[in-house]
């Protein structure tokens, strides 16, 4: 191939990159790369030709090619070439080359080999299951996965599975005075076990549901009221479901995530104990 050529091709993949046509541009810079592997501008083709893929949600291609970007690009100093890689390869789940990407990018990682279960702090995700979108909270294992920590409402998920999420936020939420960022789910890593059910219950005051939702999170369950569901919030576009905190006295619906036994258990446990007014009826899978 002459570079004129690749001029040309080079050319149009940026246009297709300009339309949104990454399967048409990821091919055109392929076609150079295939002959120019290693100019001083391939950094750049390799990165744009993986994350193509990357939008496309074709995992291996984002990785063969990540693999080349990031060979090509200087190491410590936050290139996104290893960023994206570190999403590839942790949902291949090749963890040495995961944990070689994000230390490549400049991140510490926790020692140890294999998978990366460290604590990167709370965050928020927003979950997209056929185009059913929900904002839920979740405690983040590495730079790209997190575990959910609430009980979604959107169907098929539960509380406690992984995520993939992507690395740039698209949003963020402000509690108590913290800042928390919103990322966009890439996809479903690992999935739960834990069922979903509802139940009323009956609380005197609010420290007696706040009791309930303790007693099932030291079991590693989910309980959450079902008030804590708001339909939109400023980092969403309408009609985006997002969990917030909100408990209060009175008889109410709560979303739990329990075997249904342990749940009839520990639900039996909280309203025996000494406090007056406290009931539950009319447990169901959701």
């Amino acid at each position: 191939m002459r570079k004129s050529e690749a001029k040309q091709l080079i050319e149009q993949a940026r246009a297709a990159w300009d339309a949104e046509e990454w399967q048409r541009a990821a091919d055109l810079y392929e076609q150079v790369l295939a002959h120019y592997p290693d100019l001083e501008a391939s950094a750049v083709w390799w990165y744009d030709a993986a994350l193509g893929h990357k939008f496309l949600g074709n995992w291996e291609k984002a990785y063969e090619l990540g693999v080349q970007a990031a060979a090509r690009s200087p190491r410590g100093e936050g290139d996104p070439a290893f960023w994206n890689l570190g999403i590839a390869a942790t949902i291949r789940r090749d963890w040495a080359t995961a944990r070689d990407a994000w230390s490549g990018f400049g991140i510490d990682l926790p020692d140890g080999e294999g998978e990366i279960a460290g604590r990167f702090g709370n965050a928020c995700v927003r979950l997209d299951t056929d185009g059913e979108r929900e904002v839920v909270w979740m405690e983040r294992l590495c730079p790209t996965r997190g575990r959910v920590l609430n009980v979604p409402v959107t169907g098929g998920r539960r509380y406690g599975e992984i995520v993939v999420h992507d690395g740039e936020p698209k949003g963020e939420r402000v509690v108590a005075g913290t800042t928390y960022p919103v990322f966009d789910e890439l996809l479903l890593f690992e999935p739960s076990d834990l069922p979903t059910l509802s139940v009323t219950v009956a609380a005197a005051d609010q420290a007696d549901l706040e009791a309930l939702l303790q007693l099932f999170t030291d079991h590693d369950f989910g309980a959450e009221p079902d008030s804590s569901l708001v339909v939109h919030c400023a980092c969403c576009s309408e009609g985006t479901l997002h969990k917030e905190r909100s408990v209060h006295a009175g008889a109410q619906r709560v979303s739990l995530a329990a075997p249904e036994d342990d749940a009839r258990r520990l639900l039996d446990r909280w309203a025996g104990e000494t406090a007056i007014g406290r009931s539950w009826s009319g447990l169901e899978v959701v």
